[in-house]
C-alpha cells in the first residue's frame, strides 16, 4: 500500500494575529500609527492635516488594498521596477549596410547530397543497453 501524504492548501494565505488582521497588515497600521502621532506631536494642526491625512490614506491602502489578488505593495514594486526598464528596444548593429547587401547578393552553400544510412540495432545490442541503463552505467558491455 503506498503512503499517503498531507498536501498542504491554502498555502498563500497569511496568518491572522486577531479578526482579518494579519501579522503584516498589523505592523504597517503600528508604524502608520506612530508616525500619525509623531506628526501631530512635531507640528502645528494645519501641517499634520496637509501631511498625515494624504500618509494615513497611503499607510491604509498598503496594508489593506489588493491588486490582482496580490497586497499592494507588491503591485507598487513592480510598477517600480517596470518604469525603471527601458522602454526602446534597440538593435545593436554591428554589421554596415555595404555588408550586408554583399551578403544578400550571395548564393547560399548548396544542399548536401549525401544520405547517411544509420545502422540498425540488433535485439542483443538493445540488451545490452537496457542493462547499461538500468544498472546505472555500473555494467559496460564488450565492444
Amino acid at each position: 500500500m503506498p503512503e499517503q501524504f498531507v498536501v498542504p492548501q491554502f498555502i498563500d494565505a497569511e496568518d491572522k494575529i486577531f479578526g482579518p488582521v494579519t501579522a503584516r497588515q498589523f505592523i504597517i497600521m503600528i508604524s502608520v500609527g506612530l508616525t500619525e502621532f509623531l506628526l501631530f506631536k512635531l507640528f502645528s494642526f494645519l501641517v499634520f492635516l496637509a501631511l498625515g491625512i494624504p500618509f494615513l490614506i497611503v499607510g491604509g491602502g498598503i496594508a489593506f488594498l489588493r491588486v490582482n489578488g496580490q497586497p499592494f505593495h507588491y503591485f507598487m514594486l513592480n510598477g517600480v521596477q517596470t518604469l525603471r526598464k527601458p522602454r526602446l528596444r534597440v538593435w545593436n548593429k554591428v554589421y554596415t549596410d555595404s555588408v550586408l547587401k554583399s551578403y544578400m547578393k550571395s548564393e547560399p552553400p548548396p544542399p548536401s547530397t549525401a544520405f547517411h544510412r544509420k545502422k540498425f540495432t540488433s535485439g542483443s545490442r538493445l540488451q545490452e543497453i537496457s542493462l547499461v541503463v538500468n544498472t546505472g552505467g555500473v555494467y559496460v558491455p564488450e565492444d
